[in-house]
């Protein structure tokens, strides 16, 4: 490969070595990533067929749950084929294609969560003003504003990521593409451009942070002031869930990117990459519905709806 040069294919970092280890990890993520496909499929479709559930706060779920199918899909799929296949080739533009699927997935799942504080904020802090402040039209801009915005940033991040010349080789430290493991193999110091880009995100994500943070502290204050046990359980049932979620997402990507470098090695990338795009979209939807009566009965109605439908049909074809 010569200097200044675009490689045609980058490899990415094997989870294993051996054959079975292959196997077995491919079998892993093929469930990871089935349980993700049924648990955010089924969240799609009772938000989407009850119309009880069309309030602000579902609708918000709508929009992670398809955040959360479309970051898994990024990443896994690819990863077992590498490892069914036993190959580690990713093709430059399927490298690109990841690195602007990530990007925007994950700064529009933060977005929305940092939005979804906010919703429940003004439903537990200002009861009185949540029909006029959270209505259906504001909802819609706020989720269009999130899609386009992180559209822009993730355009704006992969342009400038593979616009700068790569010449120390094509080896990714990771099992997916990500912008830090390309700008290793820059060559040039317009390198420092993307980093500065960077550490603005970083800034944005921390005011972002610093927001939901101080929203749930006047939440719990507020909930705590609630006079009857039972108002204080529904009030933390819609809460609890969704500050798991953001703790969860904020710890391992924060770990992720901002560990020191004694800590790194190949192993605990791999870990906290699992970690922190790999895991939550397949748990996000355990998470929101363990808690959530309203939405567990709506999962249920929808399987039990499902189940007979088909028993209806198969005892017609065995009649017919």
């Amino acid at each position: 490969m010569s200097n200044s040069s675009f490689p045609t294919e980058f490899l990415l970092l094997p989870f294993a070595d051996t054959r079975e280890l292959q196997l077995l990890h491919f079998g892993l993520f093929l469930g990871i990533y089935l349980a993700a496909l049924l648990g955010n499929g089924l969240i799609l479709t009772v938000v989407a067929c009850d119309h009880h559930l069309h309030t602000p706060m579902y609708f918000f779920l709508l929009n992670l749950a398809l955040l959360d199918l479309g970051t898994i899909t990024t990443t896994v799929p690819k990863a077992m084929a590498n490892s069914l296949w036993d190959t580690r080739a990713i093709s430059f533009f399927g490298c690109a294609t990841q690195i602007f699927m990530f990007a925007l997935f994950v700064a529009a799942e933060f977005s929305l969560l940092t939005i979804m504080a906010y919703d429940r904020y003004v439903a537990i802090c200002k009861p009185l003003h949540y029909g006029t402040v959270m209505d259906s039209r504001t909802c819609v801009n706020m989720a269009a504003a999130t899609w386009g915005s992180t559209f822009l940033y993730a355009v704006l991040h992969t342009a400038n990521t593979f616009s700068l010349p790569l010449c120390q080789g094509n080896v990714l430290d990771q099992f997916f593409c990500e912008i830090p493991q390309i700008l290793k193999l820059s060559c040039s110091d317009t390198y420092l451009r993307e980093v500065g880009i960077l550490m603005l995100s970083v800034l944005i994500a921390s005011g972002c942070f610093v927001f939901l943070v101080l929203s749930y502290v006047e939440i719990f204050r507020a909930v705590l002031k609630i006079p009857s046990q039972q108002g204080r359980h529904k009030a933390f049932s819609t809460c609890l869930p969704h500050l798991a979620v953001v703790s969860l997402f904020i710890s391992t990507a924060f770990f992720a990117y901002l560990k020191p470098p004694f800590m790194s090695s190949s192993s605990l990338n791999l870990l906290l990459a699992v970690l922190y795009s790999v895991v939550p979209p397949a748990v996000n939807p355990l998470i929101y519905s363990m808690r959530n009566e309203e939405l567990k009965d709506a999962v249920w109605k929808v399987m039990t709806g499902c189940l007979s439908e088909a028993l209806y049909y198969l005892s017609s074809a065995y009649h017919s």
